[in-house]
């Protein structure tokens, strides 16, 4: 998705902003996957989390797309 977005008379680059939402999901989910216990049937922890903020961000950005270009 190629654009800005106006944060308060500031353009900032949407997929940034995409990231920045999908930062700020990643740490609640994280606690609650480290207090179930998920964190056991992981290989490499630091990983394992940089690939569910991508996973995230790919998320949140179709969602956006979706919202922003309906079919």
């Amino acid at each position: 998705m190629i654009g800005e977005l106006n944060i308060g008379g500031v353009f900032a680059p949407s997929l940034l902003v995409w990231a920045v939402v999908a930062l700020a999901i990643s740490i609640p989910l994280r606690r609650v996957l480290d207090r179930a216990g998920a964190y056991r049937f992981v290989w490499h922890r630091g990983l394992f989390d940089i690939a569910l903020v991508l996973v995230l961000w790919g998320g949140v950005s179709a969602v956006a797309a979706a919202l922003t270009f309906p079919k």
